[in-house]
C-alpha cells in the first residue's frame, strides 16, 4: 500500500508546479465497504481521501437512534465507535495520507476518532495531515447538520484549533466551506461575504477563548482553510477565487496583524458545483464539471491545493465506483496531459478580470460590513439575516430558470434529444449505486456487539470527564481521545454534550423571505384562489422535511412559492420525525402534505408516514413527495398512497403548485 501511495504522488518531471490534491468525496454502506472503494481509488491515482459520513454520523446520533431510521449509510459511512474508524483506513497508513473529513457539528469527535485510530497503527499525532471542515455556522445556512446553539458551537470548533496547532501542526482544523452557501443560492459576493464573516467569527472566538498565545496567533491563522464552490460561470469563478485570495489577506493583515505573508494566504480546496448537474440529459454533466474545475485551476495565483468533483450522475442518485473513477481521470489529464501547469498565472495584467475582482471586492466589502454591523456572523445566524438573503437569491435563480432567462441546456432548452445511453432506462437503477437495506440492520447489529464487547465502567468514566470537561470550559479534544480509546460511541459522545450544551433550531429563513416576481404567477394565483374559494379558507400546505436530511433548498422554495402563489404554509424546518410531521397536520389542519428528502431514505421514512396518517385518521389528507428518487422508488411511494412525485427534473414551481393545487381540489373535501 505505501508504495502505491508513493507511486500515486508522483510527479511529472515537466512540471513547473506541483499538481493539487486529487481526491473523491466518497463513503457509504459501511466502513468495510468505503475500505475498499477508497483502497481501489488510491490505486488508481488518487492521492487523498475526502471521507462522506451518514448523517445519524453528522448529527451526533447513534445507527440505532430512532431518527436514524432509513438514514444508516445512505449518503456517507457510518461511524459509530473507534472499531469502524480502524475499520475505514484498514491497510491505508495514515501517516501517510492526507485525509478530509466533511465533518462539522461533531468535528472535535470524528477527529479524535481519526487520532485514535492512527495511533492504534503507530503514527505520531504530529504526522497526520488533513482537514476537518468543522463550520457549523453554514450549517445553519445550508446543510443543516448542526446540533448545538451557535455559541458552544463556536467553542468547540474553537477547541478543535487550538488543540491542533500544536498536536497536529500539519492539520487544517477548520475547512471554512462556502460550497454548501452557492448550494443553498448564494451570489458570488454573498458566497465570499458570507464565508469571510465565518472565518472572522472563529478566529474571534479563537482569541477570545485565551486558549492561543498571542505570539502563536499568527500560527492559528495560518491553518485556517477554506472549502468553495464553483460554478458554471467559470470566468466569474475564477475572479472570485482572485477575490478571495486579496480578501483574506487584507482582513489576516489588517484585523489580526499579521505580518508574515506565508501565513495570509488563502488556502483551500474545492468540489465543483453540484447545484448545476441535471436530471435531463445527464451526459451533458461532464462538461459543466469540467469547465467548473477550470475555474480552480487556471489561475495559478488563485489555485486549488485540493479538488474533488463530482460524478456526473449525482442528479440520479449515488455513484458508482466507474462514475468516480471517471471524474478523476478528468482532474489526471488536466493536471498530466495539458501545459497548465508549466506557466505563471495566464491572467495577470489583464483588465477584464482586474475589474471583474474589483467589483467582486467592492460588493464583498459592503457585505462584510453590514453583518459586521450587526454583531458579526453568529448575529446575522440569530436575526436570519443570511438565510433570508441566501433563499431570496435562490428564489430568484430558480425565477430565471422557469423564465428561459437563465438557460439550463437539457432543461428549459435543447430539450429533445437521443436517450443517453450511459442511463439505462433514464433514470434506471443501473445508472447509480443503491445502498444495500440490509446495511442498515447489519450497523446495528454491529454496535451492539461493539457495546456489549467493550469495558462499560471504562467508557462509563471517559463519558464523565468529557462532561465535566465540557461543564467546566475546558477544551474537550483530550477528553474525546480518552472516550474513544474507551470504546465510547458517537451518540453517546452526542448525549453528554447535548445535555451540556442543549439543542438549537436553526430559522429557516423563509417567512422574511421577499416576494419574487415570476411569470406566470398571477393566473396560478387565480387558480389557487378559486380552489380555496370551494374550501371556505386558503389552501393549508404543510411543508416537511422528516429524517436526519439538512438539504433544505427545496423544501424552502415550494415553502416560498406556496406562499406567494396564496397559500397559507406551514413549515417547521428540518429534522422531523413522521409522528411530529403527522401531528402537525392534525393539529393545523391542513390540505395537502408535501415531504421532501434528499438523502435517500425517502422510502423508509414516507411509508412510516403514510401509515400514521391512516391511523390518525387523516387518509384523505394528499401527499406529495420531492427528491433525489429513482423511478422505482417513485413506484413504490405511489403504490403506499403518494399522489405526485417529483425529482430534480421538475423545475416549474408553477407547475407543481398548479398540479397540488389540483391535488387538493380532487380530494374534495376540507382537512378536519
Amino acid at each position: 500500500m505505501t508504495e502505491k501511495l508513493a507511486n500515486a504522488t508522483s510527479q511529472n518531471p515537466n512540471m513547473s508546479d506541483r499538481p493539487w490534491l486529487f481526491r473523491t468525496y466518497s463513503g457509504h454502506s459501511s466502513a468495510a465497504e468505503s475500505n475498499a472503494l477508497y483502497r481501489k481509488n488510491l490505486a488508481r491515482g488518487q492521492t487523498g481521501l475526502s471521507v462522506a459520513f451518514d448523517l445519524p454520523t453528522q448529527t451526533g446520533y447513534d445507527s440505532d437512534h430512532p431518527l436514524a431510521r432509513g438514514e444508516v449509510g445512505k449518503v456517507g459511512v457510518p461511524i459509530g465507535h473507534l472499531g469502524d474508524m480502524q475499520q475505514l483506513f484498514d491497510g491505508i497508513p495514515l501517516a501517510e495520507m492526507n485525509t478530509s473529513m466533511t465533518i462539522n457539528a461533531p468535528a472535535a469527535w470524528l477527529l479524535a476518532l481519526y487520532i485514535a485510530a492512527a495511533e492504534r497503527q503507530g503514527a505520531d499525532r504530529k504526522s497526520l495531515a488533513g482537514t476537518t471542515q468543522n463550520d457549523v455556522i453554514k450549517e445553519y445556512l445550508s446543510r443543516g447538520t448542526y446540533i448545538f446553539p451557535p455559541a458552544p458551537s463556536l467553542k468547540l470548533t474553537a477547541d478543535v484549533i487550538s488543540f491542533t496547532y500544536t498536536e497536529l501542526p500539519k492539520w487544517n482544523p477548520t475547512n471554512v466551506c462556502s460550497y454548501h452557501l452557492q448550494e443553498a443560492g448564494a451570489t458570488p459576493e454573498q458566497e465570499l461575504a458570507f464565508a469571510l464573516a465565518t472565518a472572522v467569527a472563529v478566529l474571534d472566538e479563537v482569541k477570545a477563548s485565551g486558549q492561543v498565545p498571542a505570539a502563536d496567533f499568527p500560527r492559528v491563522v495560518g491553518r485556517i482553510s477554506f472549502f468553495v464552490n464553483a460554478g458554471i460561470k467559470f470566468i466569474t469563478e475564477m475572479c472570485k477565487m482572485r477575490a478571495f485570495t486579496d480578501l483574506w489577506d487584507e482582513i489576516t493583515a489588517e484585523r489580526y496583524g499579521v505580518e508574515d505573508e506565508k501565513m495570509r494566504r488563502f488556502r483551500y480546496g474545492v468540489q465543483v458545483n453540484s447545484l448545476g448537474l441535471t436530471e435531463q440529459q445527464p451526459e451533458n454533466n461532464v462538461y459543466r464539471i469540467l469547465l467548473e474545475m477550470l475555474a480552480v485551476t487556471l489561475s495559478k495565483d488563485a489555485r486549488a491545493r485540493a479538488v474533488q468533483l463530482p460524478a456526473w450522475n449525482e442528479a440520479l442518485g449515488l455513484p458508482r465506483p466507474w462514475d468516480q473513477q471517471w471524474s478523476l481521470r478528468l482532474q489526471q489529464i488536466v493536471a498530466y496531459e495539458t501545459d497548465l501547469l508549466q506557466y505563471a498565472d495566464i491572467f495577470d495584467g489583464s483588465h477584464v478580470v482586474e475589474a471583474k475582482v474589483e467589483e467582486l471586492k467592492q460588493a464583498a466589502r459592503a457585505e462584510l460590513a453590514a453583518i459586521d454591523a450587526m454583531g458579526g456572523a453568529v448575529a446575522a445566524v440569530d436575526t436570519s439575516y443570511m438565510k433570508r438573503r441566501l433563499v431570496e437569491s435562490n428564489a430568484k435563480r430558480l425565477a430565471a430558470i422557469e423564465a428561459g432567462e437563465q438557460i439550463v441546456v437539457g432543461v428549459n432548452k435543447f430539450t429533445e434529444g437521443e436517450p443517453s445511453p450511459l442511463a439505462a432506462g433514464g433514470a434506471g437503477s443501473d445508472a447509480f449505486l443503491a445502498v444495500d437495506p440490509a446495511v442498515e440492520e447489519r450497523q446495528i447489529a454491529a454496535l451492539q456487539s461493539w457495546r456489549d464487547g467493550r469495558d462499560g465502567a471504562a467508557a462509563r468514566a471517559a463519558l464523565d470527564a468529557l462532561e465535566r470537561t465540557a461543564r467546566e470550559g475546558g477544551n474537550i479534544m483530550e477528553a474525546s481521545i480518552a472516550c474513544a480509546h474507551a470504546g465510547v460511541t458517537t451518540g453517546e459522545w452526542g448525549t453528554v454534550l447535548r445535555s451540556v450544551f442543549g439543542e438549537y433550531r436553526a430559522p429557516t429563513g423563509v417567512g422574511g423571505a421577499s416576494a419574487q416576481s415570476v411569470a406566470a404567477l398571477d393566473q396560478l394565483r387565480q387558480r389557487v384562489d378559486a380552489v380555496s374559494a370551494k374550501l371556505g379558507r386558503p389552501i393549508k400546505m404543510l411543508v416537511g422535511k422528516p429524517g436526519l436530511d439538512g438539504h433544505s433548498n427545496g423544501a424552502e422554495q415550494i415553502a416560498v412559492r406556496a406562499r406567494d402563489a396564496g397559500m397559507e404554509v406551514v413549515y417547521e424546518g428540518i429534522r422531523l420525525t413522521p409522528e411530529e410531521i403527522v401531528a402537525a397536520a392534525q393539529q393545523e389542519g391542513v390540505h395537502v402534505i408535501g415531504l421532501s428528502i434528499l438523502s435517500g431514505s425517502h422510502v423508509p421514512l414516507v411509508s412510516e408516514i403514510m401509515e400514521r396518517l391512516r391511523a390518525a385518521g387523516l387518509g384523505d389528507v394528499p401527499v406529495v413527495a420531492g427528491g433525489i428518487i429513482p423511478e422505482d422508488d417513485a413506484v413504490t411511494l405511489r403504490a403506499a398512497g403518494v399522489a405526485r412525485v417529483y425529482t430534480p427534473k421538475d423545475f416549474d414551481l408553477n407547475a407543481i403548485m398548479g398540479e397540488i393545487a389540483e391535488i387538493v381540489d380532487g380530494a374534495g373535501q376540507d382537512a378536519a
